[in-house]
């Protein structure tokens, strides 16, 4: 496992980030979503934090396991499952979340970081990696190295079914209940025939549905390797001690082989791929196109590309669909969806306004294209491009 270190002796804090490289690109149909669940998985503790008694806590949740597998077996059978099983099934597995509730607190590492003054704690799921980050006092930087090491030694997926119900509801609200995330949801299975790109970050329903504990363990144990995994640490901490500690702590993690890696490559598209959500709601176009993963030497251009058409207020579509034709409320561009690692989509989008169509956006941002394809950049324009490069490498200064 690498670690990167940067001491700042400003105040008396640090930051401390995981990176694992790892996310909803490297699922499988099925499992889909699996990345984001143990994303939230790895706040629930191990067998000797978050437990009341973890012997029978686990007999439960082995108990629990067995008994999901049975309700999987009869949801399989769709209209053919047996409704008086099914029934009883579901009455005895909400019996046993019950008792293995008593046994558990599923909130104690979250507890004991505020605690102890941590701030920011959080973390987040990707195409590419899942990272898990938050801030402490400096004094407590053992304590960061034990509980990071721990949750990814010593993981028990408590509260498994609960928390899959959380992620559940936020698929409703952030996909099934908003246009635009069904929209953006469809436009990536529209553009992704056979590369996993193709796979919503937070999964499809289904496989939130009849993903197991077991299935979850077993991810984890294939990508979470100390060879996939990188942890970077700032502020005011002293570099000597924190390899020191790293070695201590995160030096118990097994080693295991190097996880497998995407191989499927999308096909080349041959032609244009169109979709259309009729909704009573704000009318929205999102255009992608595809281009190069991150590596490839022609990424910065897209960047560049970027900057010039959507980035601010003198940026192209700004001036033209929102300032002088009034066409738009608000326009932009994205150059590396759903993900960097690999091929990925330049995307640009369009909110009309009142009284003006998507069609009408999607004219004018083709039109703004063309124009980049055929005419030369202004030199106030490449400076623009230029200064707002330096301004974020510059911006990183101040973290």
């Amino acid at each position: 496992m690498k670690f990167i270190i940067l001491e700042r002796h400003e105040a008396p804090v640090f930051s401390g980030y995981i990176y694992v490289n790892v996310g909803s690109a490297d699922e499988v149909y099925g499992n889909t979503g699996i990345a984001h669940v143990f994303e939230h998985m790895a706040f629930k503790g191990t067998t000797t934090l978050g437990t009341k008694g973890y012997d029978e806590e686990k007999a439960l949740m082995d108990k629990m396991d067995d008994l999901f597998d049975q309700l999987r077996a009869q949801w399989a059978k769709g209209n053919h499952a047996d409704a008086e099983k099914l029934g009883e099934l579901e009455a005895e597995f909400k019996q046993l979340q019950e008792e293995a509730s008593q046994y558990s607190d599923g909130e104690e590492y979250t507890k004991i970081l505020e605690q102890e003054g941590a701030v920011g704690v959080n973390a987040g799921t990707s195409a590419d990696w899942t990272a898990y980050f938050y801030s402490l006092p400096s004094n407590r930087i053992e304590l960061w190295m034990a509980l990071e090491s721990e949750r990814f030694i010593d993981p028990v997926m408590r509260e498994f079914f609960k928390e899959k119900d959380v992620i559940k509801e936020e698929r409703r609200m952030r996909t099934e209940s908003s246009p635009i995330g069904r929209l953006i949801e469809e436009l990536q299975g529209l553009a992704y025939l056979a590369h996993p790109y193709g796979h919503p970050i937070i999964g499809h329903m289904s496989d939130i549905n009849t993903t197991t504990r077991t299935e979850a363990l077993q991810f984890f144990r294939e990508y979470y390797t100390p060879s996939n995994m990188v942890a970077a640490i700032i502020g005011d901490v002293n570099a000597d001690e924190v390899i020191q500690m790293a070695e201590k702590y995160f030096g118990r993690m097994p080693a295991r082989s190097n996880p497998p890696r995407v191989e499927t490559a999308e096909p080349k598209q041959l032609g244009e791929r169109r979709l259309k959500i009729v909704e009573q709601t704000q009318p929205f176009i999102a255009i992608a196109y595809h281009k190069p993963e991150v590596r490839h030497p022609d990424n910065a251009v897209f960047g560049a590309i970027t900057d010039i058409l959507a980035s601010g207020r003198t940026s192209r579509l700004y001036k033209k669909l929102i300032r002088d034709e009034k066409i738009s409320i608000s326009a932009g561009a994205f150059p590396g969806f759903p993900g960097d690692k690999y091929s990925n989509l330049f995307l640009f989008y369009s909110f009309p306004s009142q009284g003006h169509t998507n069609a009408k956006n999607e004219e004018m941002i083709l039109a703004e294209i063309e124009i980049l394809k055929t005419e030369l950049v202004s030199e106030a324009e490449l400076k623009k491009v230029k200064t707002l490069a330096k301004a974020r490498i510059d911006s990183f200064a101040s973290f």
